[in-house]
């Protein structure tokens, strides 16, 4: 809930307006019954015709004031209410988007989603509650009481010694429907987890046939939920009933003694009408209570899983100069021994390459250890799930290395702060995203690059053909995910985003794995040309597109088992020469 009402005090102006429009406006309420009780009591017997208009007209415009301020009110409040889940989504997201990874995975994509929509619209909801309800149902019950005591403290007491036993149920039933709705949102996150695997592989899911066993998990964890969420709406709607029943008791209470007391002439009959109508205000605020605190558990539970997101310390520091490690060697980048675990701490999972053994993580990295030049070019090649790319994610610093040290021109990498390190990179990864927006957009990615720039890129990863042929040319729209693209076109339009900002260091993890030889070839060819003073790190399962580099460093394992030249490994790493005659026998 701190975090509930610290996102409100930015607002505090425009919700305290919002609270008093709805305080005078229930006060104007709560003199409409009175009024009416004194027309009844006292005007009407008088027999004076104008005195019942003006008290009439009082009566309207008593009625007319608490419409008034009462939609202002609302209509404030839900303003409100749309302006706070709006910061808090904003600081989760921008909180979301600088989570180093091991921090990321902690919670999971399908959590963050989860917490990003369905928990900020329950915040949205409590706080427009909290707005609309926190003055009006106190007042509804408080006033109503303090002026059914003032008329007629004999009858009032009916209600006053039902209040504990209201109070006392909705407070039981609070204190344990927060617990149960946190765990509707953590079954909610389940079932975007399984939305999501299943948009992201429904042609996977189609072509192997799959698609009704995918509908019973889906049914499985749609169950799960929906029982969770019966359960614990069932639970906080006890309240309710049980307080409808207590009132309606005690309005039959006050009308029985109310009746006798009227027919023996010791009470007027507008106090009893006055009284039905406060017991039905006095009912309606404990009701507005009853939603506040229903509403209140659900957002609590709500707030509680935002917060832990926004106040999550991330495991990676900026050190100082003196606080980093110091190659023991030259080298525009350099890998010193390093090794490394996903998810050392048990709050995370696994990536590529890191599974339990014997309850222990298994090293992802082991022992990985070279040097580059500023403009050499190094290729990294070896079988799925060997930590490839586990090396890229080090060298940008997703992750710390958990043993040795990563260097870039001198540096440990941990003293750069970390846009000054990743504005060096030019990177294409090999499940990039293609955006929703235009290939000129895509490709620029609001670097405001020049159309020049653009273009250069685009020609020089071999996109100008196809781009050229397409109606709108660069001014062709993508699908969400490049769903009206190849994955040949997906792919060059990818390294063009990686070209077009000219980096120091650029890295293409696996990007022509859907191009053609000779498309990849002419790629790579174009690079060299036009990249030449670019430090080039690429990603491969090829030989072929190894071949020409620098050095190669062939992984198995997460470990290094060949490093050298193309001539040197055909002659020194019998899996890399094995993998070379496998691919390249046929063209030999």
């Amino acid at each position: 809930m701190k975090l509930i009402f610290r996102s409100m005090g930015k607002y505090r102006v425009s919700i305290a307006v919002a609270v008093f429009l709805k305080l005078v406006g229930t006060l104007a309420e709560l003199s409409i019954p009175y009024i009416l009780e004194h027309i009844i009591d006292d005007i009407v017997p008088l027999g004076e015709l104008r005195a019942v208009i003006l008290w009439g007209l009082l009566m309207f415009a008593a009625a007319l004031v608490t419409r008034t301020l009462n939609v202002t009110a609302n209509r404030r409040a839900i303003e409100n209410a749309h302006r706070v889940s709006y910061d808090v989504r904003q600081a989760l997201f921008r909180k979301i988007a600088y989570l180093d990874g091991n921090t990321f995975d902690g919670f999971g994509l399908p959590s963050l989603i989860s917490r990003m929509t369905s928990d900020s619209y329950n915040v949205q909801s409590s706080v427009q509650q909290l707005q609309a309800l926190c003055i009006r149902a106190p007042m509804m019950l408080l006033g109503g009481l303090a002026v059914t005591l003032l008329m007629d403290p004999g009858l009032a007491m009916i209600l006053v010694v039902m209040l504990p036993f209201l109070i006392l149920v909705v407070l039981t039933v609070s204190a344990r429907g927060i617990p149960m709705f946190a765990a509707v949102q953590t079954r909610l996150d389940t079932l975007v987890r399984i939305m999501r695997e299943n948009i992201t592989g429904i042609r996977v899911v189609k072509a192997l046939s799959k698609t009704e066993y995918e509908k019973r998990r889906f049914d499985a964890a749609n169950g799960e939920m929906t029982d969770t969420d019966i359960t614990a709406s069932t639970v906080m709607a006890i309240p309710g009933p049980f307080m409808q029943f207590c009132l309606n008791i005690g309005l039959t209470l006050v009308v029985l003694f109310g009746a006798r007391r009227v027919n023996g002439g010791t009470l007027e009959p507008g106090v009893i009408l006055a009284f039905l109508t406060y017991f039905n205000m006095i009912t309606q605020g404990v009701m507005g209570l009853s939603r506040i605190f229903m509403t209140m558990s659900k957002a609590s539970a709500s707030a509680n899983r935002i917060d832990e997101v926004l106040r999550a310390e991330s495991e990676q520091k900026v050190l100082t100069p003196e606080e980093g490690l110091v190659p023991a060697g030259p080298g525009c980048i350099r890998f010193e021994d390093v090794g490394f675990r996903y998810g050392e701490d048990s709050r995370h999972h696994s990536g590529d390459g890191a599974d339990f053994a014997g309850g222990r993580r298994e090293k992802a990295l082991d022992g990985i250890s070279f040097s580059l030049e500023k403009g050499e070019s190094l290729g990294i090649i070896g079988p799925t799930g060997c930590g490839k790319s586990t090396v890229i994610s080090l060298l940008l610093r997703f992750y710390d290395a958990s043993e040795g040290g990563i260097f870039l021109d001198g540096r440990d990498v941990r003293t750069y702060d970390r846009d000054e390190l990743r504005r060096r990179f030019g990177v294409c990864f090999q499940n990039d995203m293609v955006f929703q927006d235009t290939l000129r957009a895509n490709v620029d990615f609001g670097r405001d690059l020049g159309d020049e720039a653009v273009r250069s890129a685009v020609r020089d990863a071999m996109a100008e053909e196809y781009v050229s042929a397409l109606p709108e040319g660069l001014d062709y729209r993508a699908d969400i995910k490049g769903a009206n693209l190849s994955g040949g076109q997906k792919q060059r339009l990818l390294v063009a985003r990686a070209l077009a900002g000219k980096p120091d260091i650029l890295i293409l993890d696996d990007s022509s794995s859907a191009l053609d030889y000779k498309t990849d070839a002419a790629m790579r060819r174009a690079i060299h040309e036009n990249y030449g003073d670019v430090t080039l790190i690429m990603v491969a399962q090829r030989v072929s597109s190894v071949m020409g580099m620098t050095r190669i460093l062939v992984m198995d394992d997460g470990k290094c088992i060949g490093y050298g030249t193309h001539q040197e490994l055909l002659e020194t790493c019998p899996v890399y020469r094995e993998t070379f005659d496998i691919q390249m026998g046929d063209m030999q």
